[in-house]
């Protein structure tokens, strides 16, 4: 008799697994129970509605740089199934890539219904049943009925969210949200909207958090690369501060003494000219004017033969370490991803499969997995399905 497993979660993991399943153990039955009225809905959103589904890792020198959580499985997990396997998987079901300059990849289309379109339409010549507007609340009760459960419903911010699974005895590590934008309380800061500042450094002072990356001024406050990797590696700091936190910006992205030759360069070039009219390290005119005249006040007035060393200082100090005060997350619910979920410790590291529930499997963002931006998160998602295609495929 056919072994039959069911999938709770119609996302990027859970789509995944029930096709690296069949590929596997054809003769399997599969069945995924989607609780919404729509599958891949993430997916679809995913990338500014491009799909980054992964990244060429040509950077990454150290995973825990863009897994926060859940780095050490993560380079077990790879070692089977990794991006260059994701990236041939799609390909060879017909979905071009193609390799941003950033790393991240994309499918050639530029279009997210190219990854969506090739897992449904690929399970269903498969012959995996999908069934939405199911809601399970009871998992050991669906485990009487299949020989195999996998939960890749993702993640969600609401600790409620995962009482089902305490009730079934998974452990779960509190969630908190990640990947968010920052609101600053500076009006003046908030005027440069629309600025982007292609290479800025982010801190939090007195802790080891820190970001590097593409910041963009927003009319809250400031987002972009740099700040959604900040706010992956302070996610739950943050979440106990209430999202209160000193932020140190370096805006040039350099050393002191790099800034300090910049700016002495330039003050020697141009000793006549106005503070404001020349503008160091490539900066818009509207952003060094505004950094110009945090430093030193009269900055508009004043020629740059005329700074005297108190004032250069501190326009060193504004470029270098410019503090400000985090004032809470952004004005609105923009988080795709979570920080928390099932204990990685709560399953076999292997097989994913829980340790205190026999037959009980999870992937995806319902792990205790999460990724900094650049297509780091769906890679998760794909290597942790294979992992457990694999495991229950063995069974």
């Amino acid at each position: 008799m056919a072994a039959s497993v069911a999938i709770i979660g119609g996302g990027a993991a859970g789509f995944f697994l029930a096709v690296a399943l069949k590929e596997a153990c054809s003769d399997c039955s599969v069945t995924i129970l989607e609780r919404s009225q729509r599958t891949l809905a993430k997916v679809e959103l995913s990338g500014g509605g491009r799909c980054n589904l992964t990244n060429t890792f040509r950077a990454v020198s150290d995973l825990r740089h863009v897994y926060p959580r859940g780095h050490r499985l993560m380079k077990r997990l790879l070692r089977a199934f990794s991006h260059d396997d994701a990236c041939r998987w799609f390909e060879r079901h017909g979905v071009a890539l193609v390799a941003q300059d950033d790393d991240c990849i994309f499918p050639v289309s530029q279009d997210a219904h190219s990854i969506s379109d090739c897992l449904r339409q690929y399970a269903q010549r498969l012959g995996v049943t999908v069934r939405t507007g199911v809601v399970v609340d009871d998992v050991k009760a669906l485990l009487s009925h299949y020989d195999s459960v996998c939960v890749a419903t993702g993640g969600r911010p609401q600790s409620s969210a995962y009482d089902w699974l305490r009730r079934a005895g998974c452990r779960i590590i509190d969630p908190v949200p990640s990947l968010f934008s920052l609101s600053i309380d500076h009006e003046p800061l908030r005027q440069l909207m629309g600025t982007v500042v292609p290479q800025a450094q982010l801190a939090i002072p007195a802790t080891s958090l820190r970001a590097e990356g593409t910041l963009l001024i927003t009319h809250w406050g400031i987002s972009g690369p740099a700040v959604l990797r900040l706010s992956s590696y302070a996610a739950r700091p943050l979440a106990e501060q209430a999202y209160r936190a000193p932020l140190v910006v370096n805006w040039a992205a350099c050393s002191e003494q790099v800034a300090i030759d910049e700016l002495s360069a330039v003050a020697t070039a141009h000793p006549q000219k106005l503070l404001t009219s020349v503008r160091p390290f490539d900066m818009t005119s509207r952003l060094w004017t505004y950094l110009a005249e945090r430093a030193v006040p009269s900055a508009a007035a004043k020629r740059w033969a005329e700074l005297g060393r108190k004032d250069f200082n501190r326009l060193v100090a504004t470029l270098t370490a410019d503090l400000y005060s985090i004032a809470g997350r952004a004005p609105f619910r923009d988080e795709f991803v979570t920080c928390g979920g099932v204990a990685l410790d709560d399953v076999f590291p292997n097989t994913l499969e829980s340790r205190s529930v026999p037959g009980l499997f999870f992937a995806g963002e319902v792990l205790d997995i999460d990724a900094v931006t650049g297509g780091f998160n769906l890679q998760a998602a794909w290597t942790t399905a294979y992992t457990v295609a694999q495991a229950i495929a063995q069974r």
